[in-house]
């Protein structure tokens, strides 16, 4: 069995965690629903800004690297 290298290894495993962070956010959307669910919009407000949060913070970890040095 031919072993994969690292970006074959970066793609199957990102594509995976990546359909999951999906299907866990359509599955968040049922909580929207009313008439299951009362929910204040300052508790939406939260739920978001700390996915946002998150979701900032792990794309600058993809580009950091990419960023140039200050130099004199």
């Amino acid at each position: 069995m031919e072993q994969e290298n690292r970006n074959e290894r970066f793609k199957r495993i990102a594509a995976k965690r990546t359909n999951e962070i999906l299907e866990k956010i359509r599955i968040l959307g049922n909580c929207s629903n009313k008439s299951s669910y009362e929910y204040t919009e300052e508790e939406v407000n939260k739920i978001f800004s700390e996915i946002d949060k998150q979701l900032k913070l792990t794309k600058a970890k993809f580009i950091a690297g990419k960023r140039e040095r200050f130099r004199l």
